[in-house]
């Protein structure tokens, strides 16, 4: 892993060329711009950004009128904010249209963790996915959140991108491939599988090499698009190790062990676990509370222990085979959700 780069820095740094390069791009910012970084964007293009105040909901509606007007609009402030203060323009003028609006939401999880609980966005992914018509991508990187910027100005419709304050190593080289709605293997191997979001991706690939040590191959994926989820990449993890454990920091409701799940439910049932929040956190230093609360890697690592003694309980380590239907792992693939 490379440098320390912040998510956010990377964010401003995104938007600023993407507006060099698009006229339509606009900038709506609550009035923390030194801190979701849009003011970068706001600074170079003052006549194509809107300090609208501390006024989520007015802010959204603003977004859903420049669209209807032919402008991209990157709506930015803390995620815990967009997804309440600013939730019923989101649900009822954005997504009901399915407008061109791409909802920025920062300090996502327990990132902005000296702030408390009232700060800490862990159930923004819950909402927005729920929404009919919603994108929903959360980044690793700085590599990948450029990445993310750009794809999903050229999207067409409602995307919700959140954004972790913290700094965190660049993994991704300038050449990474970033498409929405396909999850990236950048861990190979055969006894459990390792599914990710967001930043917390460092961290799981830590847990692997800490496995890798007592002769277990954990694979790890970057499933950095949480709707439409990447069903087959989920299937083919299944299918290799029968254990799957997924790490977010997020609730474990409704977000991505809630959209994980639904899929093995579904189509291909393997024992599980799921790491997120389950409660509350306090205010206190970054890296202190992702130990406390299960996010560190050897908490990855132990839960990947526990799901595969799960899978091995089962003798053959793979559930029976009349449990893998509907789907048919000689058939193919389901298809991916629209």
């Amino acid at each position: 892993m490379g440098e320390m780069t912040a998510i956010r820095d990377a964010y401003g740094a995104a938007l600023k060329e993407l507006g060099e390069q698009d006229v339509r791009i606009v900038g709506l910012e609550a009035d923390v711009a030194s801190s979701t970084k849009s003011g970068i964007f706001g600074s170079a293009f003052p006549e194509r950004y809107f300090n609208v105040g501390i006024s989520e909901l007015n802010m959204v509606s603003m977004a859903a009128g420049l669209a209807r007007t032919g402008f991209i609009p990157f709506v930015n402030t803390f995620a815990v904010f967009l997804t309440t203060r600013g939730a019923d323009p989101v649900q009822s003028l954005i997504a009901y249209d399915s407008l061109n609006v791409k909802l920025c939401g920062a300090y996502c999880g327990l990132s902005d963790s000296y702030d408390g609980a009232s700060h800490q966005a862990i159930t923004d992914m819950a909402f927005v996915r729920s929404i009919p018509n919603m994108t929903v991508i959360a980044t690793a990187d700085g590599t990948e959140t450029r990445k993310a910027v750009f794809a999903i100005a050229e999207h067409q419709g409602p995307v919700y991108l959140r954004l972790s304050r913290a700094p965190a190593p660049v993994f991704y080289g300038d050449n990474m491939r970033f498409e929405i709605g396909k999850g990236i293997r950048v861990r190979e191997g055969n006894d459990v599988s390792i599914i990710t979001t967001g930043t917390l991706l460092h961290n799981a690939i830590r847990a692997a090499l800490l496995l890798e040590q007592e002769g277990i191959q954990a694979a790890v994926v970057d499933m950095h698009t949480v709707k439409p989820i990447d069903q087959n990449l989920i299937l083919e993890c299944a299918e290799q190790t029968g254990a799957i454990v997924t790490a977010e920091e997020h609730s474990i409701y409704g977000g991505l062990g809630s959209a994980v799940a639904e899929v093995l439910a579904e189509h291909c049932p393997v024992p599980m676990e799921r790491i997120g929040a389950v409660d509350f956190a306090e205010s206190g230093d970054y890296g202190q509370l992702m130990e406390k609360y299960g996010y560190g890697p050897e908490s990855i690592a132990q839960r990947c222990r526990a799901v595969m003694r799960r899978k091995q309980d089962n003798g053959t380590g793979r559930l029976p085979e009349w449990t893998l239907r509907p789907f048919d792992v000689t058939v193919g693939r389901v298809e991916q959700e629209e």
